[in-house]
């Protein structure tokens, strides 16, 4: 396997992890509550989520490369439009709550929970590795699978230390209670640039099978 398909898969574990969203704009409003040890042990339950929605999406990914590249780019669409759609209400929003409420007392189980149940987690994942599997989707099969996911379990670390670094920050907890509106907007923002660079890449190929 190419290193630079690991490299893609530990990038992709990467940007899950620390691009905002439902997961990060609850951590940083633990952050702000509560500090940084009770948001670590957010993440560490968070972890299990991370990893189940990932390998799912990889396995999507190998899947639809080996059966059939047309279900592949079918998926991709499907996500990609249900990741405008969250963009764009996000763009939209006109108020931001507080995830502090979150936490309560057992920060490590309330993060086990949310990881495993956030019904956006697995399109975003997918969107994820879509877009940064472009151009490499020879090297994805079944075989390689297993390094594909230690590689995105890299990243998921390396995302989870650089937020735990973040939110404890005086500065992150200030911009949070204060510009929190604007948090969800960017996070909307972002959702829809992940949106249009996998619609970018499927909906080509779905015409040209037309």
């Amino acid at each position: 396997m190419q290193i630079t398909t690991l490299l893609a898969s530990a990038t992709a574990g990467c940007l899950y992890v620390v691009s905002p969203g439902p997961a990060v704009l609850a951590l940083v409003g633990i952050g702000a509550a509560k500090g940084r040890k009770p948001a670590v042990h957010f993440l560490l339950g968070h972890l299990f989520g991370d990893v189940l929605w990932c390998s799912l999406a990889i396995l999507a990914l190998v899947g639809a490369h080996v059966f059939d590249p047309l279900l592949f780019d079918v998926v991709a669409l499907a996500c990609g439009l249900y990741l405008g759609h969250l963009g764009w209400r996000a763009v939209n929003a006109a108020s931001a709550r507080g995830a502090d409420d979150l936490i309560g007392h057992r920060p490590y189980r309330r993060g086990v929970m949310f990881g495993l149940t956030n019904p956006k987690s697995y399109p975003v994942a997918l969107a994820m590795f879509t877009a940064l599997f472009t151009g490499q989707t020879e090297s994805l099969s079944f075989d390689a699978m297993p390094a594909l996911l230690m590689a995105a379990f890299v990243g998921f670390l390396v995302g989870d230390a650089i937020l735990a670094w973040v939110v404890g920050t005086s500065v992150m907890r200030r911009l949070y209670l204060t510009h929190a509106v604007w948090i969800v907007r960017i996070t909307g923002a972002l959702f829809l640039f992940f949106a249009a660079a996998t619609l970018w890449d499927a909906v080509p190929r779905l015409f040209a099978r037309l």
